[in-house]
C-alpha cells in the first residue's frame, strides 16, 4: 500500500515536472542582451549596450495604469590581482524612468534630470535600451600591464516602485528580470 502511493506520488512529480518543464522552456527571455563592448576612446573606456526588451503582461498592465518603471544599467571595472581580491577602478551606473502620460497618450522616459516624451512604449523602451559612448574610467587609470574585466549589469528596478507594489514582488518573475554579462577588456595594441 505505501509502496503503491509513493509510486503514484512519483508519477504525478514527474508528470507536474515535464508540464512544467515543457512551458518553462517556451518563455522567451524578457530581457536579452544584444551587444556589450567597451572601447578605448578619446583617452577613455567607454562602453557600448544594446539589449531586446520584451517586458513581462504584469510589467506592460502597470505601466498601462500609470505605475512608473526604473530601469538600471550598471558597469564595474575590476582590475584582476592573484595575491588578493580584485580591485575596483570604477564602477558607473544609468537610471532610466517610463512613466504613461494619461492625458496626452505618451510615454516620458527620463535619464537623470533629462526628460523627453515618446508616442509610443515601443520607442520609449528603445530609448532605455542602449548606450553609446558611456565612460567608465579614465584610460591613464588603467595599468597597461594589469588585466581588466568588466561586469555588466542591466534589470528592472524593482525597489523605486511604488511602496505598496513592493510587497510580494520578491517570489514574481514577472518583475525580476534582467541580465549580466562579463566582459574582458584587451590590453592596448
Amino acid at each position: 500500500m505505501v509502496r503503491r502511493l509513493a509510486l503514484q506520488g512519483l508519477g504525478l512529480v514527474l508528470v507536474l515536472g515535464m508540464l512544467f518543464g515543457s512551458s518553462a522552456q517556451a518563455q522567451v527571455q524578457p530581457i536579452e542582451l544584444a551587444q556589450l563592448q567597451a572601447i578605448r576612446r578619446d583617452g577613455a573606456l567607454t562602453l557600448e549596450f544594446a539589449v531586446r526588451i520584451a517586458l513581462p503582461k504584469a510589467v506592460e498592465d502597470a505601466l498601462q495604469h500609470g505605475v512608473p518603471v526604473y530601469f538600471v544599467a550598471e558597469a564595474e571595472l575590476l582590475r584582476s590581482r592573484w595575491y588578493w581580491r580584485d580591485e575596483r577602478v570604477a564602477r558607473v551606473a544609468r537610471h532610466w524612468r517610463i512613466a504613461y502620460q494619461p492625458l496626452t497618450s505618451t510615454w516620458r522616459v527620463g535619464l537623470g534630470g533629462l526628460n523627453q516624451t515618446y508616442p509610443s512604449l515601443a520607442d520609449a523602451l528603445a530609448v532605455v535600451s542602449r548606450s553609446a559612448g558611456w565612460k567608465i574610467a579614465d584610460l591613464p587609470q588603467l595599468d597597461p600591464d594589469s588585466r581588466y574585466y568588466l561586469e555588466f549589469s542591466y534589470r528592472l528596478d524593482t525597489t523605486q516602485l511604488p511602496s505598496p507594489m513592493q510587497i510580494g514582488l520578491g517570489g514574481q518573475a514577472d518583475w525580476a528580470i534582467g541580465v549580466e554579462r562579463v566582459l574582458r577588456i584587451d590590453r592596448e595594441p
